[in-house]
């Protein structure tokens, strides 16, 4: 193709002087026009195209109109030569240029654009594309809320391809849930009892299979139950799937009016590349529903149960993860009632080699072991020795610390029964702000094949605790330079001051305690359960925040 700035520019006189054989010979159309308007000479090229531009003949009658007129402005204001014009001539497109001949006259050549045109056309819509499948792809993937991507999509989808957009879940039963976005732009939600078939390519489009072109459906085929009724009469229907990972995620019905034009190959190809990004993003968003969940259902029985209420003991119990944003970790507590009023309630406190999810899994197999092993809770050592052997027989290779305590109240007092299995002895203040040691000592679980331990009996009179805790505590690291353990002695000095508290207040008093020393640091799973003589019997089972669950 000839460009525009490749036509030399006419300045010699023009009809029957020596230059006209030039622009006579050249490969585009030239005309000669006088300032008048009447046509002076033509080369053969211009003839072809302008078949009534003989020389004398008025412009207006022999040329097209846009051309007649550039030449009367160019003619009537003063006006640079070379400024292009530009119009369609025969279905064609034309840049035409004026240059002014010495004797007045006026030369116009003129340059077949239309390939350049359509070229530049095309780039405009395809940077248009592309801006609008980014957009799509970042709006999309903004929210993994399987409802507020369906709703997304059916408004970009209105927003650049269609009239009207409806987006089309997998069918559940007899039902379809849908978003329908209409041309005023707002996002309607709606479940309908409706078959899939009566709608042209939808049955095949939910099912995954390749759309139907949108020139087969016909628009009168459409149920009203897809058409929004401000819409109007239809003139072109597309119906595309949305692909999913492995399976589809539903399916894209496009809706224009009459006198709109139809949807032409390349604006369904368009169409079914925005289907792909809209059907990943609700494929992954479903896909995040499910997973959540699963884990929500799993992390019910990986937390500690409600404590249950024992009759004249107060019972209080605290944990933080190892990670703020987890919920469950390593360490864990559960309290097993008793079945009768002079039988022994089970408290129970450990701590899972590891950390996180993994740990938390191994600690849902502890605690479903030892529930089984409830009724041989008053021999500390015959629970443990199983659950030893429970925990050497399986695949895990993670071992544990466990305390256990069994308790009673008898009369006034409280009285216990501690064993340690490799797990910090509890700690026991008096009334009067002493601290003691629980005389138990034990071998861990889990990596042994015997397991040894001995158990400490102890009474509580009221006013008096005893504290389980995991080594999270007394190994938090932190204090001024972060680089001091928060330690055994500094617990037992903070557990002095809560003499005489209730369960709740020496639990919430040693985790702000602990909270404070590690402040933003890292640290380990923290557990802590505190059982309390009451100064007056009464029923109680509380943490910190609600009973028997861990905080938030």
């Amino acid at each position: 193709m000839v460009k525009s700035s490749d036509v030399p520019v006419v300045t010699a006189p023009a009809a029957g002087v020596d230059a006209g054989a030039a622009w006579r010979s050249a490969p585009h159309p030239v005309l000669v026009i006088s300032p008048s308007g009447l046509v002076r000479a033509v080369n053969d090229a211009a003839m072809l195209l302008f078949p009534a531009a003989r020389a004398g003949a008025p412009c207006d009658d022999a040329l097209v109109s846009w051309l007649a007129d550039a030449h009367q402005r160019f003619t009537d204001t003063p006006r640079p030569d070379d400024e292009a014009e530009c119009g369609p001539v025969g279905g064609r497109s034309f840049e035409a240029r004026p240059s002014r001949a010495e004797n007045g006259d006026v030369v116009w050549w003129l340059v077949d654009d239309t390939a350049r045109r359509s070229a530049e056309e095309a780039l405009r819509a395809e940077r248009e594309r592309t801006a609008f499948l980014v957009q799509a792809s970042t709006e999309l993937l903004a929210s993994l809320n399987a409802d507020r991507c369906m709703d997304v999509t059916a408004r970009l989808a209105t927003q650049y391809l269609a009239d009207t957009a409806v987006v089309i879940a997998p069918p559940s039963g007899r039902w379809l849930a849908m978003s329908c976005c209409g041309p005023d732009g707002r996002v309607v939600r709606d479940k309908v009892v409706a078959d899939p078939t009566s709608v042209p390519g939808l049955a095949e489009a939910l099912k995954g299979f390749p759309p139907v072109p949108a020139r087969w459906i016909d628009p009168a085929a459409v149920p009203d139950w897809v058409r929004p009724s401000a819409l109007g009469d239809l003139g072109s229907v597309a119906v595309t799937p949305l692909p999913g990972h492995g399976v589809a995620a539903g399916a894209l019905i496009l809706l224009r009016r009459s006198g709109h034009a139809a949807f032409d190959e390349s604006e369904e190809t368009v169409a079914r590349l925005f289907a792909a990004r809209a059907g990943a993003a609700m494929s992954a968003a479903r896909l995040y529903a499910e997973q959540a969940a699963i884990t929500r259902t799993l992390m019910r029985e990986l937390l500690p149960p409600r404590l249950q209420q024992l009759s004249g003991v107060e019972l209080a119990g605290g944990y933080r993860a190892s990670n703020d944003t987890d919920r469950v970790g390593g360490d864990f507590y559960d309290v097993h009632a008793a079945a009768g009023p002079d039988e022994e309630s089970l408290v129970v406190l450990g701590d899972v080699c590891g950390k996180g999810l993994e740990a938390a899994v191994q600690t849902g197999k502890i605690r479903n072991t030892l529930h089984a092993l409830l009724p041989l809770a008053t021999d500390h050592q015959r629970v443990l020795r199983l659950l030893n052997g429970a925990l050497l027989d399986s695949d895990h290779t993670r071992f544990a610390t466990l305390v256990l305590a069994s308790v009673a109240r008898r009369g006034g007092t409280v009285r216990l029964r501690v064993t340690s299995a490799g797990h910090p002895a509890p700690l026991i203040v008096r009334a009067d702000g002493r601290v003691e040691e629980a005389a138990t000592r034990g071998s861990l679980v889990g990596a042994l094949p015997e397991v040894t331990s001995t158990t400490a009996a102890l009474d509580l009179a009221p006013g008096e605790s005893c504290l389980l805790y995991t080594d999270g505590i007394t190994e938090a690291m932190g204090g001024p330079l972060g680089e001091e353990l928060f330690g055994e002695a500094r617990l037992r000095s903070a557990l002095s001051e809560c003499a005489g508290l209730p369960a709740e207040a020496v639990v919430e008093r040693i985790r702000m305690l602990a909270a404070q020393w590690v402040g933003a640091g890292r640290h380990d799973d923290m557990a802590v359960v505190a059982i309390t003589a009451p100064h007056r019997a009464h029923i109680s089972a509380v943490d910190g925040h609600t009973r028997g669950r861990y905080p938030a």
